[in-house]
């Protein structure tokens, strides 16, 4: 269910905050001509991908699920000129509508899309000993979520984050019961993320024009040591009168 007035937010931040752009548009018909399911991000979440890239200085990025390759454009779009994305499609037909959605953004250059299962594309790449990745989008089948995040700390530098899209499933996250497996799926992904001492993760909450969901950012930490709290500053000691600073 979708509240016609998160739509109508979502639409006054699109028009305040991001204006027109015709590349994206043209990505977004050029995905509806072709048929492929209408799953991708929205354009408010798509720049916060884009800040979060921007905000970390990423120099690579790591994609898991392309479908029609809106989300690749707006990450590609916060790489610099010699940095590269590398996302990762099954389907043939949705990453040939990819592929000529970036090349008519002019961003073909940066990006490389590996076609085949996932994992198996990912094991390659730790295989290879590929440089570090800054930042990982994992937006594809839920039930490999758990595997598809565990093979992405290990591509990631320490600092790197990690974006896992469409994890709430609508509330049904919190029903043990469900047979779901995209429901069962997200429910190991953060029982396992629960206990990863790998990582620094939140969850949250989002509702708007893609209805209501959610998703996790985590941060590889340095070793796998897990973060401490910060200590508390000490007290300024008191001078007594007369006594040397």
């Amino acid at each position: 269910m979708i509240d016609d007035r998160w739509s109508q937010i979502d639409r006054y931040f699109e028009g305040s905050l991001l204006g027109p752009d015709p590349v994206l548009a043209d990505a977004l018909r050029s995905s509806q001509q072709a048929e492929l399911p209408p799953i991708q991000v929205s354009p408010s979440q798509g720049k916060l991908l884009h800040l979060l890239a921007s905000a970390i200085g990423a120099r690579r990025i790591l994609e898991i699920g392309t479908l029609g390759g809106y989300s690749a454009i707006w990450l590609a779009r916060a790489l610099p000129p010699d940095g590269q994305l590398i996302t990762l499609e099954v389907n043939p037909r949705h990453a040939a509508v990819a592929r000529a959605n970036l090349e008519r953004a002019g961003l073909l250059e940066k990006v490389e899309i590996r076609l085949g299962p996932a994992l198996e594309s990912l094991r390659s790449l730790t295989t290879a000993r590929v440089r570090p990745f800054d930042l990982a989008f994992i937006d594809a089948d839920k039930p490999n979520t758990r595997p598809y995040f565990d093979q992405c700390v290990r591509l990631l530098r320490p600092g790197g984050l990690i974006v896992v899209d469409n994890v709430a499933r609508k509330g049904e996250l919190v029903n043990a019961e469900s047979d779901d497996p995209n429901v069962v799926g997200m429910r190991a992904f953060v029982d396992a993320l629960a206990v990863d001492h790998r990582v620094s993760a939140t969850g949250i909450q989002t509702v708007g024009s893609k209805g209501y969901d959610g998703f996790v950012l985590a941060r590889v930490l340095d070793g796998g040591r897990p973060e401490r709290p910060a200590r508390f500053a000490r007290r300024p000691r008191a001078i007594r009168p007369g006594a040397r600073k």
